[in-house]
């Protein structure tokens, strides 16, 4: 009964109208995806695709039918769809009454460009819905037997990101340094010599342990750990592949206990990068669009 309430409350727009569906696909093995999202995929006229959604996902659930749309982002090689594309292809399609879904890897909401697809929708009176998903930390964290506020290691986590410089301050990091909090980094492992060497200085204490975790919760998934005081020596210059987040607390010692899951003997990537091709595509069509 339940389950054909949520199916009927993500029902397709009526003729004339468009909606669009911003979900989530979780952080990789496709069965973590949500019954709601699953069904958006069903029904789907349209799906805007991250780089981060599984391939299985995309075929077990849209409909052969339906157009797939690539835009993934890669920002480590410089290669990624612009959210200006993105976002005058979200409106193209929903303004012809297409029922839209962008599927985001994760959680449609933890530390993606939601904000601005919510203020184009809103700019041209397009319906839309947010289906959550299972953020990346959550999967990494369960994949690596790490419970990331288990008791007597931390009361709190923390989701952060340090991609550049700026974005936190000295003041900051000497917080960081000294709570017991769990701290989780996205899109942060081509940061991560000065994420230790901040945290180091400000005299972390030994007990917090390092974990990178590579690819969570797909069948390529790595973990590495590490004293943050032995980085340099263990982990520094480890070619890490994408996507990796970054754990760090005392939680990181449970993992040798509680790991269920081996470390995959090969360093294959599980998703696919951005072809260059298809940026040159979008661009060439959001220059379209500006004309």
């Amino acid at each position: 009964m339940l389950l054909q309430q949520l199916q009927r409350n993500t029902k397709k727009p009526s003729a004339g109208t468009g909606k669009v569906v911003l979900a989530g696909a979780g952080p990789g093995d496709p069965d973590l995806i949500t019954v709601k999202a699953a069904e958006a995929l069903r029904k789907a006229d349209v799906v805007l695709a991250d780089r981060l959604v599984s391939d299985v996902i995309l075929h077990r659930y849209v409909a052969p039918e339906a157009e797939i749309i690539r835009v993934g982002k890669e920002c480590s090689k410089k290669r990624s769809t612009p959210q200006s594309s993105i976002n005058a292809l979200l409106v193209e399609h929903a303004l012809q009454g297409k029922f839209v879904v962008r599927i985001k890897g994760g959680d449609a909401s933890i530390f993606s460009n939601i904000l601005d697809e919510l203020q184009i929708l809103t700019e041209h009176n397009i319906s839309y819905e947010i289906i959550p998903g299972v953020t990346a930390a959550l999967g990494a964290a369960a994949y690596s037997g790490m419970p990331l506020t288990a008791r007597g290691y931390a009361t709190a986590v923390r989701f952060m990101t340090y991609y550049k410089a700026d974005t936190v301050t000295d003041t900051h990091w000497k917080e960081l340094a000294a709570t017991d909090d769990t701290l989780v980094f996205y899109m942060s492992s081509g940061t991560l010599d000065q994420v230790v060497e901040k945290l180091v200085q400000n005299n972390i204490a030994a007990e917090k342990q390092l974990a990178v975790i590579e690819q969570a919760t797909t069948c390529f998934q790595r973990v590495h750990t590490c004293s943050l005081y032995d980085y340099k020596q263990q982990l520094q210059g480890t070619d890490l592949a994408s996507p990796s987040l970054v754990v760090i607390g005392k939680v990181v010692a449970l993992h040798e206990q509680f790991k269920w899951l081996q470390n995959s003997s090969t360093n294959q990537n599980y998703f696919k990068p951005v072809k260059e091709e298809m940026i040159a595509i979008h661009q060439q069509n959001n220059l379209k669009h500006a004309i």
